[in-house]
């Protein structure tokens, strides 16, 4: 089988700033990316993206009619076998949405004249903070994926003390004086990571493979370290996209980070307003800020982004891609890609200041910034000038 994950315009719009460098499919919630997901239960080794074109010299298009995949579309063993069980001239909706069906490269991705099989219960993610919000019942699905079969590596350190039985550690992870209660939900060390000397981690968690929990710090639970990373201080229902460091104290809640994004120490955000109302959010479909119908929401931080030591962000704050903050005082909630400064105003990060960061950024984890990273860089801070209103004046 040969598959291809599409991107709707809305559904790529809804889901920024995080696909401004990725198809929504390379996603992670849970342990693993929505592509991996998908390639794992259906067998699959290779998979085709059709997303928006600047993208696809990063990402494959197809060249030949097979089965489509929302790009958002999350996985069960329900929707699978519906799936193997498509016929060519059929497609799988849930409503009116068409959620995968068989298509020729050119062909609209429509109902058209296929013949349309009803699915119930399909869960997608639509919006970034559905990251966070179905991160604990994906961390469930991706360790049973994960671990179904295999024993895990013993506990590498008598002095750590583990309450449950939903604990499982891969190979070369280190393990030191620490405490993991998995009673509340499965608890998942990957290969080579690291967690120090009096960590404290509460299931549902994902430390994905060679990532880094610092000591002493205070995993709340519901929370996955994407690999390459470090972490420390308090997380909370947050997901790490990977290659990205909140290494020292301070406070992440109900957040997203992408990768190679850097929190400086004691950084700390806000993930719930003082009239508990409902917390909005950014929405790039519609240029305004959207009720997300939750109580806790703290910070989506597309790819690249840093911050330095003590910001302040307050709910429900959006950050665009290579955005550099800093400064005292609370930066507004909506900052866009390439901005530099903070509270006392912004100006625009050069293209040429930020390939020369995210190069040595990249070189720190044995990386190279390539032609095309460069390419996908450069195409998005054309497209992003809209939102720094600061070059209109």
């Amino acid at each position: 089988m040969q598959l291809t994950f599409i991107d709707q315009k809305e559904s790529w719009y809804r889901m920024l700033p995080l696909t401004y460098t990725r198809p929504v499919s390379e996603l992670r919630v849970g342990i693993l990316k929505i592509r991996e997901k998908w390639e794992k239960l259906l067998g699959v080794k290779e998979s085709f993206f059709l997303s928006k074109d600047y993208l696809e010299i990063q990402f494959q298009k197809p060249t030949n009619k097979m089965l489509y995949v929302r790009g958002g579309l999350l996985p069960t063993s329900e929707l699978v076998e519906a799936i193997k069980n498509l016929h060519d001239n059929q497609v799988l909706i849930q409503g009116e949405t068409i959620l995968a069906g068989y298509f020729a490269p050119e062909e609209p991705f429509e109902i058209g004249s296929h013949e349309s099989v009803q699915m119930a219960n399909a869960t997608s993610i639509d919006f970034p903070w559905d990251i966070f919000r179905l991160n604990s019942q994906e961390i469930q699905k991706d360790f049973e994926l994960l671990t179904q079969g295999r024993e895990s590596q013993p506990l590498p350190d008598l002095h750590t003390k583990v309450y449950g039985d939903q604990l499982f550690i891969e190979e070369g992870a280190v393990i030191k004086s620490a405490v993991l209660n998995s009673e509340n939900g499965p608890i998942y060390i990957g290969k080579n990571a690291e967690v120090q000397e009096g960590s404290l981690i509460r299931g549902s968690f994902a430390l994905c493979d060679h990532s880094t929990v610092s000591m002493g710090a205070k995993m709340r639970g519901d929370s996955t370290i994407g690999p390459h990373s470090k972490v420390g201080g308090e997380v909370s229902n947050s997901v790490i996209q990977g290659y990205s460091n909140k290494a020292h104290d301070g406070f992440l809640g109900n957040s997203v980070l992408g990768e190679w994004c850097n929190l400086g120490a004691d950084t700390n955000n806000s993930n719930m307003k003082n009239n508990y109302a409902n917390v909005k959010m950014w929405d790039f479909d519609s240029s305004r800020f959207k009720d997300t119908g939750l109580q806790f929401c703290g910070l989506i931080m597309g790819d690249h982004s840093k911050c330095g030591i003590n910001t302040m962000f307050n709910t429900g704050t959006t950050i665009g891609v290579s955005a550099n903050i800093f400064g005292d005082g609370f930066p507004r909630n909506f900052i866009p890609s390439f901005a530099w400064g903070g509270a006392s105003g912004f100006s625009t990060y050069p293209t040429k200041k930020v390939l020369e960061t995210a190069r040595l950024v990249l070189s720190r984890r044995g990386k190279e910034l390539t032609k095309n990273d460069e390419e996908i860089l450069t195409s998005i801070f054309e497209f992003t000038s809209e939102f720094r209103v600061w070059e209109k004046k």
